[in-house]
């Protein structure tokens, strides 16, 4: 029964999500976590306080004000003191120019007692990266931008 409810409480974030209704997303992160894309663009880098990690998805809802995942498998083990849930997902949205983009990729929670301690975002990021600087190239100056992040990293390259 827990998995369900955690499952359940997944797929409503992703619903949030594409309703454009971020402002419920962050309130469901621990208040100290750590929140991570990789890559070398705009929405990469390192974040462990709700300020920063507000700011990233304030970011990500003005680059891809459209965007639109839709999860694809959902597992979750453990118990309500260590809980670890990945979620696959494809996601689409329009660049300024109007042309489509879209990516692929897992999330990997990590929660306690209900809250998100650490979520890690793997996609395509030599994709995100090209979609950054076509937005930068039409006058989007945020996609060129530096990460936001609060960590002794200023970014996040991919894993080794």
């Amino acid at each position: 029964m827990y998995h369900f409810i955690v499952r359940q409480k997944l797929r409503r974030a992703f619903a949030d999500i594409n309703a454009g209704r971020y402002e419920r997303i962050v309130p469901q992160f621990a208040k100290r976590h750590r929140h991570v894309m990789y890559g070398q663009h705009a929405l990469a880098g390192e974040r462990s306080t709700v300020q920063s990690t507000s700011a990233w998805y304030e970011r990500l809802q003005r680059l891809l004000p459209d965007l639109r995942f839709d999860v694809q498998t959902i597992a979750v083990t453990g118990w309500p003191w260590h809980t670890v849930a990945m979620v696959s997902w494809n996601d689409q949205f329009t660049l300024p120019d109007g042309s489509p983009g879209n990516n692929q990729g897992v999330h990997v929670f990590t929660l306690v007692w209900g809250r998100v301690t650490a979520l890690v975002v793997h996609c395509d990021t030599a994709r995100l990266q090209d979609y950054c600087k076509h937005m930068a190239s039409l006058g989007i100056a945020e996609a060129a931008a530096a990460p936001i992040s609060d960590t002794a990293t200023a970014h996040v390259p991919g894993p080794a």
